[in-house]
Parts: C-alpha cells; sequence; structure tokens
C-alpha cells in the first residue's frame, strides 16, 4: 500500500474508534509493513486535524520511560506524543469518563519550560536550566486500541496513548528537589496505595527522559518553547481509572495532585 494512503486510513480509522468507542484492531496487524516512521506520520495527521478544528499545542508527554515495559514492547527507548490544551483539566474539576478511552491513570512528574530547548543537541545543563518549575502530576492515558493490544508503532499512531492530565498547584524550583529519590504513592479514594514508585524508576532520572525528548523534538523539527509542560512518564505502575473515583497521586518533595473521574 502506498505509505500516504496507508498514514490517512489509519489515521482515519483511530479518529472513528475515539469518536464511537468502537476499539480497532492493532496496527501492527492490520498493517505489517508500519515502521515507527509510519507511526509518528499517522500521530502528526490526527494533531494536524485537532490544530485545525482550534486545539493548541501546551506541551509533551514521554511514554515507555519503564524500562520493563520496554522490554515487554521489544524497544530500546521511549516514545512522545502531544499534549493539546483541550486534554488539560484543573484540580477538582470532574472529568467525564465519555471523553476518555479504556482510560488509565499514572503519576508522573510534569516540567514547565522558562526557556526555548532548540539548541542543536540539548544537554542536562540546558535542561536544568530551561525548567522554570515542576509539579506533580496524574496523566491519563487511554487506548484506541481494544484491549490495549499494544506494541511500539501502535501507541505512537495514537498519540503515545494520551488522553487527558491534570497537574498540580505547588510548583517547585529543582534546587528544592531530589527527584531521583522522590517516592510516589498513588491512591483511589480509601484504597491508601493502588500504585506507588519513585523518581529513578522514570529512565533512572525524570530529567534523563526530558534530555532525551528535546533532543528528539530538535531532530524532528519542532523543538520544546518555554511555556511547554513536559510530562516525563510514570513513576509507577499505571491503574484501570474507575468511574465516580477519585484518585491522589503524592511525590515527595513536590506534594499532592488529585483527579476526579465523573460517570460518562
Amino acid at each position: 500500500m502506498n505509505a500516504n494512503l496507508l498514514h490517512q486510513e489509519a489515521a482515519q480509522s483511530l479518529r472513528q474508534a475515539a469518536a464511537t468507542e468502537n476499539y480497532i484492531s492493532p496496527l501492527r496487524n492490520t498493517y505489517p509493513e508500519l515502521t515507527a516512521a509510519d507511526a509518528y506520520a499517522i500521530q502528526k495527521i490526527n494533531t494536524d486535524l485537532r490544530l485545525q478544528a482550534g486545539a493548541r499545542i501546551v506541551g509533551s508527554k514521554i511514554g515507555l520511560t519503564s524500562l520493563a515495559v520496554q522490554q515487554q514492547l521489544g524497544v530500546d527507548q521511549p516514545d512522545y506524543g502531544v499534549l493539546l490544551d483541550d486534554m488539560w483539566f484543573g484540580e477538582g474539576q470532574p472529568i467525564s469518563m465519555s471523553c476518555l478511552h479504556q482510560a488509565k491513570v499514572e503519576a508522573e512528574v510534569a516540567f514547565v519550560l522558562g526557556r526555548d530547548l532548540d539548541m542543536e543537541r540539548p544537554s542536562l545543563i540546558d535542561v536544568l536550566r530551561a525548567v522554570e518549575f515542576a509539579v506533580p502530576a496524574l496523566e491519563i492515558v487511554g487506548s484506541r486500541i481494544a484491549n490495549w493490544d499494544i506494541r511500539f508503532v501502535d501507541t505512537v499512531a495514537d498519540n503515545a496513548s494520551a488522553s487527558a492530565f491534570v497537574l498540580g498547584g505547588s510548583p517547585k524550583k529543582l534546587d528544592q528537589l531530589d527527584l531521583r529519590a522522590s517516592s510516589m504513592t498513588l491512591s483511589c479514594d480509601e484504597q491508601p496505595a493502588v500504585s506507588v514508585g519513585k523518581g529513578a524508576d522514570c529512565l533512572g532520572h525524570p530529567l534523563n527522559a526530558v534530555v532525551w525528548l528535546a533532543r528528539t523534538m530538535v531532530q524532528v523539527g519542532a523543538p520544546l518553547q518555554a511555556g511547554h509542560v513536559v510530562l516525563s512518564g510514570a513513576l509507577g505502575p499505571m491503574v484501570n481509572v474507575q468511574s465516580g473515583k477519585r484518585y491522589t497521586a503524592h511525590i515527595e518533595g513536590l506534594g499532592n495532585v488529585t483527579a476526579l473521574f465523573d460517570h460518562a
């Protein structure tokens, strides 16, 4: 199949799955020739359509930052997706299950940039200088692929399985934090620890993930910009979302962030 036709057809199938909740078979099975480059091209088609409809890019998310998950999917690097303004929910603002797809939640560190990262090969020092502050975050991931039967190309094409996110309102400067050692506990209503982890579980340090993303985005011609939010990847296992429940993550040094899920 012609590559452009494949990209358009796959992108449309993902859009239709999102609109109807009739989730699709893995793209890797429908298109056995699908490459990582194809998957990112599919992601871009649907991102561009949402931008044309009035959405705005507010940042990026990093996925597959757990070495165990990378091994499970047979890859040796993370992936990335785009964060749009209509994916951003405030704390205490109910998130309707009707706008999510097979939703799961995971706790992360979010970094807000105060400078562009458009140099040729951003270093850790460049990232440290660019980060204005960090906040605790909850990412709500979802999949338009039936039963979360995904591999690398499936999740990349599906915008790295992004759906929504919530940021905490307690910004901290990096010199106030030891993010590598910071512990994380995610609770659900009366259940105190449905997921636990630490900063080191995210590529050894959440900032390692940001360096990877900064370099990757320069390579693809879309460098990270001042004001962008970067979700650096899960600090612990993701958890299935239940409607009507409240999920709160506590990240040592950063504080708490809560997401409230309404009924469909």
